[in-house]
């Protein structure tokens, strides 16, 4: 009997762990530059879990401190023209923001769905912090970039538009 269940609970967990694989992605991370993406710098895995979509950095040589993190629209990371000068990862458009809401709240708010909790890099480049994005699932982000910005988010536009995070830093797609 004890051995009946031993053998239960292990394929009842080997089915957990083979469905939460299905709502599971590896996001590959480079450096954004003008030329387009440039150096990688690890990865972020993505899944679903019952309180919205866990986001795990596998990062590393990356500027220490807070760093703006967001979903955005398009799946390019490369540059894009802003005013006559070559900008990295302005191809990936702007934050996710399906319900056209056009508000910087944060991912507990009700503005951008592209809002995440900011990215924490160590003192050694590495960014191992998980952060959760209780308003998203990992199939909302099929077609979109994960972004990295120079600086931290204060989820507002004051007293910078989008939080204030800067430039882009750092960016991976998926398709």
């Amino acid at each position: 009997m004890k051995q009946a269940m031993i053998i239960g609970l292990t394929l009842a967990i080997a089915s957990v762990s083979s469905a939460a694989r299905a709502d599971e992605i590896v996001v590959t991370v480079h450096l954004a530059t003008q030329a387009g993406p440039g150096k990688e710098v690890g990865n972020i895995k993505v899944q679903d879990t019952a309180y919205g979509a866990l986001f795990t950095p596998a990062l590393h040589d990356l500027p220490p401190g807070l760093h703006g993190f967001h979903v955005h629209e398009h799946a390019h990371c490369g540059p894009a023209d802003k005013d006559g000068t070559m900008t990295p990862g302005l191809a990936a458009g702007n934050h996710f923001d399906p319900g056209k809401t056009g508000k910087h709240l944060g991912p507990y708010g009700d503005g951008h769905l592209g809002d995440l909790p900011p990215l924490y890099v160590d003192a050694e480049g590495k960014s191992t912090l998980p952060v959760l994005a209780p308003r998203l699932e990992v199939k909302d982000l099929k077609g979109r970039s994960l972004m990295i910005h120079a600086g931290g988010d204060n989820f507002s536009d004051q007293p910078a538009a989008l939080g204030g995070g800067g430039a882009r830093i750092a960016c991976g797609t998926v398709e």
